[in-house]
């Protein structure tokens, strides 16, 4: 994340945690249980185990909120990073009870770490390109259709989307690459 400081709701929920209140930890799981239970469903591939991982990351927040930092990014980013070495750490385990091998434990890994990154690069980028993104693969909007959601013309919506996904595109850099994960057909966003 940037220098920017992190939004107000999440410094107010860190805060409402940290005394205790149990409508704060209802409202976090409101807001991010579909991403750690999809996050760790990613990882694990087991319904079972993604709903475990998601018990435990909401169970972890609840006792240690003062482990957020703002000062390091969103709540979010936070959230889905604690998901994420939950997930791994259960796959790890499962893996040394020899439930999987050893590449395959990794190929997961790998997968896991690039849809993380990439869920920390969309919840960074800025609001025009996170925007112009939603529109075109989450609601499957053409690009004229996504531009007039956007309140802008085609042109700046097409710029935006390719800003957005060179920025995404970095989250499958690393020292192996996994098979990409594309986003749902959305048609062409052109």
């Amino acid at each position: 994340m940037t220098n920017e400081a992190p939004p107000r709701w999440d410094r107010r929920m860190q805060q409402r945690l940290a005394h205790g209140e149990a409508a704060a930890l209802g409202e976090l799981y409101d807001r991010f249980a579909s991403l750690v239970h999809g996050l760790a469903h990613r990882v694990l591939g087991d319904e079972a185990g993604a709903d475990r991982v998601t018990r435990e990351v909401f169970g972890h927040v609840w006792e240690h909120p003062e482990e957020y930092d703002p000062k390091d990014g969103s709540l979010r980013s936070w959230v889905a990073s604690l998901t994420h070495r939950q997930a791994v750490a259960r796959l790890r385990r499962e893996a040394s009870e020899g439930a999987a091998g050893p590449r395959e434990i990794e190929e997961k890994v790998h997968a896991a770490s690039a849809a993380a990154r990439a869920d920390y690069i969309v919840s960074s980028m800025p609001a025009p390109l996170r925007e112009a993104l939603d529109l075109a693969y989450f609601h499957r909007l053409d690009c004229a259709r996504a531009a007039a959601g956007l309140g802008v013309t085609e042109d700046e919506a097409r710029r935006r989307l390719r800003l957005g996904l060179q920025l995404l595109s970095t989250a499958h850099q690393g020292p192996r690459r996994p098979q990409a994960m594309a986003p749902p057909d959305a048609g062409s966003p052109r």
